[in-house]
């Protein structure tokens, strides 16, 4: 569901915009867009787009309208961080892809504001967290493929996972890739895929 205010100041064409869009979410059915509604709308978005879905969904079809309807030089504008992105991993990723695009981010409750003058200071962190995260992915998959090796696991690969190991893997893809995780555990990606399709039956 969208509400749009066709006053909203466009301007397309490549040309620089200076809209405020505010993107919103609940969970569930039964949860209230109420008071997200009314922070965005107080914090001057021009149009609000509202969805109705699980943080942990991979694809979120409003959310991807959003991104999709913002130029550069407009601002994204949130009520809180976690509606947004449910991982640290996550949450770099759209800033970094934000500040590519020449957009601006607002967090209300989290009080970040990047059109501010610390803006620039604010996307050089939220950089430097996304390197950082991508250094220790980078390390837990060596010493996941080393580990391996000492267990005299040529590429770190292995027939079987157990329900204690999958259900493990299956909280790490919140911030790894599927590659990464099956490294950690010493199988390959069809494997780790496989023993996951298990566990979702069970």
């Amino acid at each position: 569901m969208y509400i749009f205010d066709f006053e909203a100041r466009e301007t397309w064409g490549g040309i620089m915009t200076n809209r405020k869009i505010g993107y919103c979410r609940v969970s569930t059915d039964d949860q209230s867009l109420d008071l997200q509604r009314d922070a965005l709308k107080v914090a001057g978005c021009d149009d609000i787009y509202e969805e109705k879905a699980s943080g942990a969904k991979a694809d979120r079809d409003v959310l991807e309208t959003t991104l999709r309807a913002l130029r550069k030089g407009d601002a994204l504008v949130v009520w809180k961080l976690d509606r947004l992105a449910r991982s640290m991993k996550q949450l770099v990723t759209f800033v970094d892809d934000l500040h590519d695009r020449g957009i601006q981010f607002v967090s209300l409750q989290e009080k970040i504001d990047t059109t501010s003058a610390g803006g620039e200071l604010m996307f050089h962190i939220f950089a430097a967290l996304a390197q950082f995260e991508r250094g220790l992915i980078s390390e837990r998959t060596k010493a996941g493929l080393a580990s391996a090796r000492a267990r005299g696991r040529n590429g770190g690969r292995r027939a079987k996972m157990t329900t204690k190991q999958t259900r493990t893997a299956k909280k790490m893809l919140d911030e790894m890739s599927g590659a990464e995780v099956a490294a950690q555990f010493g199988v390959s990606r069809g494997t780790l895929y496989r023993h996951l399709g298990k566990f979702k039956r069970v």
